[in-house]
């Protein structure tokens, strides 16, 4: 054994070893530096390392087996001992051992000592992950009776309203933050989820008149807490602004250290009121405004908040949203309709009197207004309504209900391309908000990509977006779902127990036949078991097959299977009544329409496909 150990020594082997070691260790860093630095593909550190540990045995047989003469490489077999220059060589490997492990304590001296302003982003499934990324969790609701998760949701969610306004900070929106709310996940697999960095959690304490509010900064890369604070104050609506302030503040302070993000001067929290109970009350509201539930109580909260500070433009601007959605989700009969304008007009310039620039009020205004003309209560200028949404969107950029409403509008005056971005916008800022991913996938078929249309008709099916009373009956009849198309139009509210829904399948499958009987004697069963005759589900299933006196939503006119309707009188007349072939004959037609004769100051004919 002995003499195994001494002719591995005379050979170089162990000191080779120790260079392979050393220099592989420098090899191993400077990949992962690389990788991160010029955006090399995440397996690239790992390849560089795997190619270095197969490489190891390799590199100890050469030692053994071959010398370095001054004649060249040859077998060490082959030198006679007194000719060898191991020992040389021996010497030089040293200094190169030396050397190395010297770089080495000063690469782990340096990453210990300086700050780290350029750590390597975090990989997960999701792609890489920015540095400068966070992502705001509902804080938890602290409160003896446990009833205030309005309270602490709207807290958190006004911190992250205010952190997106800062250049160069990616913040996961509300729907995808709050999504974890209740679920024991831990912070580490909702940054991974999430594909963000930085995690702020936190709680809220109500008690009498004192709030408590607590907050943390976690670096998920290095489970490092970067900032927190508790903060103690009377329950008024001015320390809970001020509060939120601090926070953020805080939270651009803790990040700008290890990072290059810089907070805007209007990152200071405006209050928006100075009465705690009205501000209550709006907190309530809106968390059910944008789940778009329970809107008959979301509107008596929101008078009561106006009641309490008749100056809360927030509120009254939220109050004029309300009012395009009641009738809109059978809150309220369609009669109700026009006084439904009116109080939209009157809350949303309430608001406006207050706060010129209240990107809900103005987009209220305009979306009545687009509903107007879709429900056939007046001729709208859509020059006017867009430019309005386009205003509200430069306001609030990531407002989900402005961007929806913008792409509804695009899609009524037929700019395909630009409802589908609208969409997309909204989607990517809220990933989890039902009506845009909907209406992604019917403008999708609408512009005949349907394969795209399935794949994200089936992405929101798993996710839980697609609700009961919208289904996609042309997509469904297309891909021959039959199965999903009989139980869609088999639910309540649409044709549920007709005995003749294995014709209606069998007419999507050839559309070009004549099917008005079939839609006549469908539309006989609604008016006998009182269905409404408004409702989205019946126009998706009954006008393409004639039935085409069936109010439709704008993000379905362009669909497929509404070919024929498009030919129609009735689609021809809703165009023209409701100001959208006013709005193309000031800006062009879209690609699917075109005049059809000459165009006068009163007009002219037009065909669409």
């Amino acid at each position: 054994m002995n003499k195994l150990f001494n002719e591995l020594r005379r050979r170089n082997v162990f000191r080779v070893a120790g260079v392979y070691a050393v220099v592989g260790w420098l090899l191993a860093q400077v990949a992962a530096t690389l990788e991160s630095a010029i955006g090399l593909p995440a397996w690239f550190d790992g390849f560089v390392v795997a190619t270095l540990l197969i490489g190891f045995p390799i590199a100890m047989i050469f030692a053994w087996a071959f010398e370095m003469t001054p004649d060249g490489v040859k077998l060490t077999a082959a030198v006679p001992e007194s000719e060898s220059i191991a020992p040389k060589t021996g010497k030089t490997l040293d200094y190169i051992i030396v050397g190395g492990l010297a770089l080495v304590g000063v690469m782990i001296i340096a990453d210990r000592l300086m700050p780290q302003r350029a750590a390597a982003p975090a990989q997960s499934a999701g792609g890489e992950v920015l540095a400068a990324s966070i992502a705001v969790l509902p804080f938890a609701d602290m409160s003896a009776a446990g009833d205030q998760e309005y309270f602490s949701d709207g807290i958190a969610e006004e911190i992250l309203n205010v952190l997106v306004r800062v250049n160069g900070l990616h913040v996961a929106s509300r729907t995808s933050s709050f999504q974890f709310k209740g679920r024991e996940i831990g912070i580490p697999e909702i940054a991974q989820t999430l594909n963000v960095r930085h995690v702020l959690e936190g709680s809220v304490r109500k008690s009498g008149d004192t709030l408590r509010i607590t907050a943390q900064l976690i670096d998920t890369a290095t489970d490092r807490h970067l900032w927190s604070d508790t903060y103690d104050r009377p329950l008024t609506a001015a320390n809970i602004f001020a509060i939120q302030d601090e926070i953020a503040q805080a939270i651009v302070a803790a990040l700008s250290e290890v990072m290059d993000v810089a907070a805007p001067a209007e990152i200071v929290v405006k209050p928006v009121t100075d009465n705690i109970a009205a501000y209550e009350l709006y907190l309530q509201a809106r968390e059910l405004y944008a789940a778009r539930v329970r809107l008959d109580e979301v509107e008596a909260m929101l008078a009561q908040a106006v009641e309490q500070d008749p100056e809360f433009a927030d509120a009254w601007a939220l109050r004029a949203g309300v009012y395009c959605l009641l009738v809109d989700y059978f809150y309220a009969p369609q009669s109700e309709w026009p006084e439904h304008v009116r109080k939209n007009r009157e809350y949303a310039e309430r608001a406006l009197a207050l706060d010129p620039d209240n990107a809900v009020a103005i987009a209220a205004i305009a979306n009545a207004r687009t509903l107007s003309a879709q429900s056939s209560y007046s001729k709208e200028n859509f020059t006017e309504i867009i430019a309005d949404f386009e205003r509200a969107r430069a306001i609030n950029p990531r407002d989900g209900s402005i961007l929806n409403w913008l792409g509804l509008t695009y899609a009524m005056v037929g700019e395909k391309e630009r409802a589908l971005a609208s969409f997309r916008d909204c989607a990517q800022f809220e990933p989890f908000y039902a009506p845009c991913a909907e209406n992604i996938y019917d403008m999708l078929a609408s512009m005949g990509r349907m394969d795209e249309a399935l794949a994200q008709y089936e992405h929101s099916l798993s996710r839980g977006l697609v609700t009961p009373s919208w289904t996609n009956f042309g997509l469904l009849a297309h891909f021959d779902k039959r199965i999903a198309f009989l139980i869609s139009a088999n639910n309540p509210g649409v044709l549920h127990g007709y005995r003749r829904q294995d014709e209606i399948y069998d007419a999507f499958k050839n559309l070009d036949a004549d099917h008005s009987d079939l839609a006549a004697d469908a539309l006989r069963y609604a008016q006998l078991d009182n269905l409404d005759l408004t409702s989205d589900q019946l126009a998706l299933l009954l006008t393409p097959l004639g039935a085409y006196d069936i109010q439709l939503a704008p993000a379905v006119i362009w669909l497929p299977e509404m070919k024929k309707y498009r030919q129609s009188p009735q689609f021809k007349d809703f165009m023209r009544s409701s100001g959208v072939y006013d709005y193309w004959r000031e800006h062009g037609f879209p690609p699917q329409c075109k005049a059809a004769g000459p165009q006068t100051a009163d007009g002219g004919e037009f065909t669409c496909e």
